[in-house]
C-alpha cells in the first residue's frame, strides 16, 4: 500500500521557498509551561531582568517641577524619584539610612521643603540625597552624617522618558531599545505634556501580555474595532511582509494589504478622527502607516498617531499579576483647544483595546496552568514572538 502525502489546503502554502517573507519558516517551541507561574522562575527574572535593565517609569511631564516626587516600585523593591533645585531628577532607593523605613508615602507629589524627611523618626537629606540632619540630642564620636547618604538609583531622561535602573552596574540605556526605535525619531515626544492617565491590573504574566503584543494573529476575533481601522490587522498579520503571499499584492493599494488606516481614518480614535493638528515633522509615509512603534525591553511601549502619542508601562506585580499603566501624550495647544468628548474619543478606543488585550491574557494565563501544558508551538506569523523568547532566554542565562 502506497501513502500519498495529504494535499497544502488551499488557503496555505509552504513556506520553506518564500522569498522576502519576515515569518518563521519552523515551527518553534514556546517558552515552558511553568514559565508563566512558578514563583522561582519569576524571581529569577526579577533578579535578572528587572534589576539588571532600564526600567521606563513615567513622561517626565509628571516629575518637570523643583522638588516634584514620584514613587515607584519595580518588582519588590520601592524606589523613589525627585527633581533637584538645579533641575537634575535623581533617583533613590525608599529606605532610611537610621532604620530602613519608608521615605516616600504618597505616589506622587511636591516638597514643601528643600529636604527629603523619614516620616518615622525625622532624618532629614538633601535633594541630592545626603544625610544633612538628624533628630538624636547627641552622636557616637564615630557617626559622620557624610556616611550615611540615601542609596542612590541610575536614573537616565531620554526624550522626555523617565528610565531607571537598579543594578550598580547600569548597562547603555539605548541598548535596550529594539530595533526600529528610530521610527519615532520625528515625532516630539520630549515637548509633550500628559492629557490622562489609565492603570490596569491583567490576571497574567508580564510575558504574556508582551506575547499578545507581538502579535496579531488574535486580531479579528479579539479587536474587532482595531481590526476595522486598520484593516491588515484583520488578516491576523501586523506588517505587509508577515503574509506569505505579500508578493501577491504588491500592486493592492488597499490597507488591508498596504497596511495604514481605513478609508477615512486618520488617528487612532473611536471614530478614527484626530483631535489636534499633526505632528509637523511627520513624513508622507508616517502618515499614511497610521501607527509607529517604540519598544523599550522588559517595560514599555510607545504608540505613535499623527496627533498623539501614548505610552504603556508594564511592570510585574506577581507571578501571574501584570501592572499595565498608559500615558496619553499631547501637545499643550491640543490639549487647551480639546473639549472632553474629544478626550474620551482617543482614550476610549485605547481603553478599548487595552481591556480585550487584558481578557485575552487572562485567557491565555488560566490555560498555562494546565499540567499537560509542556509547552506550545509558535505559527510563523508570531516570529516578533520568537524574538521576544530569545531575548527572555538569553537574558536568564547571564
Amino acid at each position: 500500500m502506497s501513502l500519498q502525502q495529504k494535499p497544502t489546503p488551499p488557503n496555505r502554502r509552504v513556506l520553506s521557498g518564500t522569498e522576502d517573507f519576515d515569518g518563521l519558516r519552523e515551527a518553534h517551541p514556546t517558552l515552558s509551561g511553568p514559565s508563566y507561574w512558578d514563583p522561582e522562575i519569576y524571581k529569577m527574572e526579577l533578579d535578572r531582568i528587572f534589576y539588571r535593565h532600564w526600567i521606563f517609569l513615567c513622561h517626565s511631564d509628571s516629575v518637570a517641577e523643583t522638588r516634584a516626587f514620584r514613587r515607584f516600585t519595580i518588582g519588590n523593591q520601592g524606589i523613589f524619584l525627585v527633581r533637584d533645585e538645579d533641575g537634575t531628577l535623581r533617583g533613590f532607593h525608599n529606605t532610611c539610612r537610621h532604620r530602613g523605613s519608608a521615605l516616600c508615602v504618597e505616589e506622587q507629589g511636591r516638597l514643601t521643603g528643600r529636604a527629603i524627611r523619614c516620616p518615622y523618626h525625622q532624618w532629614a537629606y538633601g535633594l541630592d540625597g545626603r544625610l544633612v540632619a538628624t533628630t538624636s540630642h547627641a552622636v557616637a564620636p564615630d557617626f559622620d552624617k557624610a556616611d550615611y547618604p540615601l542609596y542612590p538609583v541610575a536614573v537616565r531622561e531620554w526624550r522626555g522618558c523617565v528610565f531607571a535602573c537598579l543594578s550598580d552596574n547600569a548597562p547603555d540605556l539605548e541598548e535596550g531599545f529594539e530595533r526600529g526605535s528610530d521610527r519615532i525619531e520625528h515625532w516630539p515626544l520630549e515637548d509633550l505634556k500628559i492629557g490622562h492617565v489609565w492603570r490596569k491590573v491583567m490576571d497574567c504574566n508580564w510575558k504574556v501580555f508582551w506575547e499578545n503584543f507581538n502579535e496579531c494573529l488574535h486580531c479579528p476575533n479579539i479587536h474587532p474595532e482595531l481590526c476595522d481601522l486598520v484593516p491588515i490587522y484583520g488578516r491576523r498579520i501586523s506588517s505587509v511582509r508577515d503574509a506569505a503571499d505579500w508578493q501577491d499584492h504588491l500592486d493592492d493599494m488597499h490597507p488591508r494589504y498596504a497596511g495604514g488606516l481605513r478609508e477615512g481614518g486618520e488617528s487612532w480614535t473611536m471614530d478614527g478622527r484626530p483631535v489636534g493638528a499633526k505632528f509637523d515633522r511627520l513624513t508622507e509615509a508616517e502618515l499614511q502607516r497610521g501607527q509607529s512603534y517604540f519598544v523599550s525591553m522588559p517595560s514599555v511601549f510607545i504608540a505613535a498617531h499623527r496627533d498623539y502619542m501614548r505610552t504603556v508601562r508594564v511592570l510585574p506585580l506577581g507571578p501571574e499579576q501584570t501592572e499595565i499603566v498608559a500615558e496619553w501624550l499631547f501637545p499643550q495647544e491640543t490639549l487647551d483647544a480639546m473639549t472632553p468628548e474629544d478626550l474620551k474619543r482617543v482614550t476610549d478606543f485605547g481603553i478599548l483595546v487595552m481591556q480585550q488585550d487584558g481578557d485575552a491574557s487572562a485567557l491565555n494565563q488560566q490555560g498555562l496552568r494546565s499540567h499537560k501544558y509542556e509547552h506550545g508551538v509558535l505559527m510563523p506569523e508570531e516570529h516578533w514572538v520568537k524574538g521576544f523568547h530569545d531575548w527572555v532566554r538569553e537574558a536568564l542565562a547571564d
